[in-house]
C-alpha cells in the first residue's frame, strides 16, 4: 500500500487511459452500432445480409481473438502499423462491441410500432429519414438498459487490452502486484474499487438518462 500511495500518479494514469478506451470505444460502437442496425432492418438485402454475418461472426468470436487479429495480424497487412496502442485497443474494442449495440438497439427498433414508420413513409419520407428521425430516437430510449449493459461490459473488458502493453488499470495493478507480492489483496482491492466507480458511474447517468426522458413523454 505504500507502494500505492508513493506511486498515485501511476493509478490514475492507469484508470485515465481505461476511461479513454472505454470512452471513445463506446462512442464508436454507437456509431457504428447504429449503422448495422439500420443496415439490418433496411431494404437492401446485401447490406442486410453482411450486417447480420458481421453481428454473427464477431458475437461468436473471443474478445482475445480480436485484439490479436487488430493487433497482429492488421500489422501485417500493412493495416495501422505504427498506430498508437490505445487507438489499436480502440478499434478492437469498437469491432467487438459494435454488434452487442446493434442487437440491443435492434430490439428497441422492433419495440416501436410499425404504424409509426409506416406513416413516415406516407408523407413522403425516405428510408434514412425514417430511422434517423422517427424510428431511432425511439428504439434510443428503449433500449437504455440493455445499452448500459453492453458499455459496462466493454468497459470491464478493456483490462484485456492490458496484455498487448497498453498501459491502462489492469497493467498497473499487474506491476504493483508484481513488486508487492504480499499485498495483493489490498491491491486487488483498490483496482476493483476503481472499476466500481467507473461502473456506478454509467449507471447513474444511464438511471437519470432514463428519468430524464421518462418525464419528457
Amino acid at each position: 500500500m505504500e507502494d500505492i500511495a508513493s506511486n498515485v500518479d501511476l493509478v490514475l494514469s492507469g484508470f485515465w487511459i481505461t476511461l479513454q478506451l472505454a470512452f471513445w470505444s463506446a462512442l464508436g460502437s454507437l456509431v457504428i452500432g447504429a449503422v448495422l442496425v439500420a443496415m439490418r432492418v433496411g431494404p437492401v438485402r446485401v447490406l442486410a445480409l453482411f450486417a447480420t454475418a458481421y453481428v454473427n461472426i464477431v458475437r461468436n468470436t473471443p474478445l482475445l481473438v480480436i485484439f490479436i487479429l487488430v493487433f497482429a495480424g492488421f500489422p501485417a497487412l500493412d493495416l495501422l502499423v505504427g498506430t498508437p496502442f490505445l487507438v489499436k485497443g480502440i478499434v478492437t474494442m469498437t469491432v467487438y462491441t459494435s454488434p452487442f449495440v446493434c442487437e440491443a438497439l435492434r430490439a428497441g427498433v422492433n419495440s416501436v410500432q410499425l404504424g409509426q414508420a409506416e406513416a413516415a413513409r406516407a408523407i413522403g419520407m425516405t428510408f434514412g429519414q425514417t430511422m434517423t428521425q422517427v424510428v431511432l430516437p425511439q428504439a434510443v430510449r428503449a433500449s437504455v438498459p440493455p445499452l448500459t449493459s453492453v458499455i459496462i461490459a466493454m468497459t470491464k473488458n478493456t483490462s484485456v487490452a492490458a496484455v498487448f502493453g497498453l498501459a491502462e488499470a489492469t497493467a498497473r495493478m499487474r506491476g504493483f502486484t508484481n513488486n508487492n507480492a504480499d499485498d495483493r489483496i489490498l491491491i486487488f482491492l483498490v483496482f476493483a474499487a476503481g472499476y466500481i466507480v467507473i461502473v456506478e458511474a454509467i449507471s447513474g447517468g444511464s438511471y437519470l438518462l432514463e428519468r430524464r426522458w421518462r418525464t419528457a413523454r
